[in-house]
């Protein structure tokens, strides 16, 4: 039987009807945990508060539950989050936390659009089209990266210049 590791800390970005947890997927529950996040979608980069969900189905071999053993480790190797990291992530499930996430997703996605164009104005191949996925490193080879995180009328001017020079 395999496992499967599932990671939904942009699954506020997906804007279309694909699945924003394996969960939503047939038997998942039997092969798959889930970990996400806030630092994505509430800018909680460097504060480091998530959640890992282990359905109860998700069994080893004998029939013992995954959920026991991570449990165990996750008790003994880590005190919690702090109070204010909790705090803070009770105020993005709050109604006004949740719309406010999605303001945040809302301008990083308008952002990503412009920087998109720009590099298809540019004749880059976005991967959409290329299916080639890169990573910053040296192992990657040439790669550009970018941040849609400026406000709008800053990653416009990146653009610019990108288009200029």
């Amino acid at each position: 039987m395999g496992q499967s590791l599932s990671m939904t800390a942009y699954a506020m970005y997906v804007s279309d009807d694909s699945p924003r947890s394996i969960f939503e997927i047939p038997g998942a529950k039997k092969v798959a945990l889930e970990v996400s996040s806030f630092s994505k979608y509430a800018g909680f980069t460097g504060v480091r508060l998530g959640w890992t969900a282990i359905p109860k189905e998700l069994l080893y071999s004998d029939g013992f539950p995954l959920a026991k053993d991570f449990n165990r480790i996750v008790c003994t190797c880590f005190n919690g989050a702090s109070n204010i990291a909790q705090a803070g992530g009770l105020a993005c499930l709050s109604d006004e936390g949740i719309k406010a996430m999605h303001e945040v997703v809302g301008f990083y996605k308008e952002n990503t659009n412009i920087i998109v164009d720009t590099f298809n104005s540019l004749g880059f191949k976005i991967l959409e089209k290329t299916h080639v996925v890169t990573t910053p490193g040296s192992g990657s080879g040439l790669v550009v990266k970018v941040s849609s995180g400026s406000v709008p009328s800053g990653t416009v001017k990146m653009c610019w210049k990108l288009v200029e020079d």
